[in-house]
């Protein structure tokens, strides 16, 4: 089993990275303030980033380090990753499948499914922890809608009426979110998502925390050999990861929502840690990123029982797992992908 890393997270815009030997070196203004081993990291993840000098990126991609640039809302401007690996036979069976609209839908199918499954545990949370919660009654109708949803999804004839259904259900889940969070706090209030910028706390949480899991998959889909921009669910799109797309879809509500309503319930993250634009984006301060990204990584050292698998194994390997298991259905290796369902 792959041994889950470190990340390496840049937020100052002051901060840039070199290299001695096969250690990166980490200045700010032209002072040292840190050295590590490459081997010690997975992926290096900057925000507000000013620069790598090309030595410290050739280590990088000599020793299968995956550099990120990544902006608060969670939007991936550029990754760098070394030379791809795995069978190529492996790639021309996915190519062929999502050139195939019939066998790219079964496989859509299992990702939205398991996607409405893993919303319904949320909610099913929800009314069981807070059963005298006023608005109870609406958790549980938006829980039959998504039960109905996913019957809806066995019968989907096609890829655009899959995507119709999925959409309905997103909404239906983000409309009573908001009961969900129970700090009594007006900073904290959500009254739907909002992506492009989130102007709130618990969206600019949100969309941080999807970008986050976006990088893992991404991250995995490249070291099992898989190409992460030729999905199933998700088009072709110049410069989109669909195939991270597709998996992300069945990790949403596990990885980055219940995240989210953790350190928000539990006040690990505070009003004062983020900062609103006069545009109306809220992102996070200075202090606010380096705390979250704290939660984060500790998140991601927990053990967790995988389904399938039926053995503990790190948080942050859930995407790796998933990625093994679909490149092992696609070989053909298993009969059909297990998608990642919450217990």
């Amino acid at each position: 089993m792959k041994k889950l890393l470190n990340s390496l997270y840049i937020t100052q815009a002051d901060m840039t990275i070199g290299r001695d030997g096969t250690n990166l070196v980490v200045f700010q203004e032209s002072e040292k303030v840190g050295q590590f081993p490459v081997q010690y990291f997975e992926n290096i993840i900057c925000f507000n980033y000013t620069g790598m000098s090309p030595a410290a990126m050739a280590l990088c991609i000599e020793s299968g380090v995956g550099i990120t640039y990544l902006r608060q809302n969670g939007k991936i401007l550029a990754r760098v990753n070394g030379r791809q690996t795995g069978n190529v036979l492996l790639r021309r069976e996915q190519f062929r499948i999502a050139d195939d609209e019939s066998r790219s839908l079964a496989y859509a199918k299992l990702f939205v499914n398991a996607k409405l499954f893993n919303s319904i545990k949320v909610l099913d949370r929800g009314i069981r922890d807070y059963p005298e919660h006023p608005s109870i009654d609406r958790l549980s109708k938006a829980k039959v809608e998504l039960l109905d949803a996913r019957k809806q999804v066995e019968t989907a004839s096609n890829l655009s009426s899959l995507l119709g259904i999925e959409g309905d259900a997103a909404r239906t889940y983000f409309r009573e979110f908001e009961i969900l969070i129970t700090r009594s706090s007006e900073h904290f209030n959500f009254s739907g998502r909002i992506r492009r910028p989130p102007t709130d706390r618990v969206n600019a949480l949100l969309s941080l925390s999807y970008g986050m899991v976006r990088v893992l998959v991404e991250n995995a889909l490249t070291t099992v050999g898989l190409d992460p921009f030729v999905g199933f669910y998700h088009q072709d799109r110049p410069g989109r990861s669909s195939l991270a797309l597709d998996m992300m879809e069945e990790l949403r509500a596990y990885m980055a929502d219940r995240f989210v309503l953790s350190i928000v319930n539990k006040r690990q993250i505070a009003e004062n840690d983020f900062v609103q634009q006069d545009s109306g984006a809220m992102l996070f301060s200075e202090d606010g990123l380096k705390k979250y990204l704290d939660l984060w990584n500790r998140r991601l050292q927990r053990e967790v029982k995988h389904p399938f698998l039926e053995k503990k194994i790190n948080y942050g390997l859930i995407p790796f797992v998933q990625a093994m298991l679909l490149a092992r259905t696609i070989r053909g290796d298993l009969d059909l992908y297990p998608p990642f369902l919450m217990n």
